[in-house]
């Protein structure tokens, strides 16, 4: 066997057929060792992907709606008269950047600092509550103009959309709350690790999200 193939097998430990050059495998899946089943590390995050595969199938239904309903204004206002757009950029400059810092959390949890990982945890967490602020005052100020979601099709597929992206980015702050709490008391354990990973997945998969709001609600509605 060339170096190449020797090195490729000790590289791919779970391909199937490998061999030693004596008929024998040279890993076998039998259930535990090298050749076992994935960890729980691995099982845990596909697991947490298809979930939020079928949140981001929710979202498309959402999406869909507010396509069809955009121009159902039913003579009220328009995107264009409603949407404030520096206010939507600074929201979007606030969860991109909350984003970030859960990715410097994540590096600090690789080194097993509790301090920088608790810092940097809080930072995510009060950047995520300032955009959350941002998002209810603007539905605040679109209530006082007579522009709620029962105000026309419109709004209701907007409010719908916006509105359920910011539910998800409350319940993200307080499973944010309560990883920090139990990482504070508990320390690095296994199953805290794999939870703070499925919310960094859970973070980014908002930030994604409110990338294509910002793009086909705002930025599209705002447009002459």
């Amino acid at each position: 066997m060339s170096d190449i193939a020797a090195g490729s097998a000790v590289r791919e430990p779970y391909r199937p057929g490998q061999h030693d050059g004596h008929g024998h495998g040279l890993f076998s899946a039998t259930g535990h060792g090298k050749g076992g089943p994935a960890s729980k590390f691995v099982t845990v995050a596909y697991g947490f992907w298809i979930f939020l595969l079928s949140d981001i199938i929710m979202f498309s239904a959402f999406f869909a709606s507010f396509a069809v309903l955009s121009q159902a204004t039913a003579g009220g206002p328009t995107g264009k008269e409603l949407f404030e757009l520096n206010r939507v950029a600074a929201q979007t400059g606030l969860l991109l950047t909350s984003s970030f810092t859960g990715g410097l959390a994540t590096l600090a949890t690789h080194r097993r600092s509790m301090a920088a990982t608790q810092f940097w945890l809080l930072v995510t967490g009060l950047l995520g509550a300032a955009f959350l602020f941002l998002e209810v005052q603007e539905f605040v100020a679109m209530a006082h103009e007579n522009a709620g979601p029962s105000r026309s099709a419109f709004l209701s597929a907007f409010f719908a959309l916006v509105g359920c992206h910011g539910t998800h980015v409350g319940l993200g702050l307080l499973w944010l709350g309560t990883m920090m709490a139990q990482l504070w008391v508990k320390g690095f354990r296994p199953d805290l690790l794999r939870r703070l990973h499925c919310f960094g997945l859970f973070w980014h998969a908002l930030d994604i999200i409110w990338i294509a709001i910002f793009t086909l609600v705002y930025l599209l509605g705002a447009s002459p």
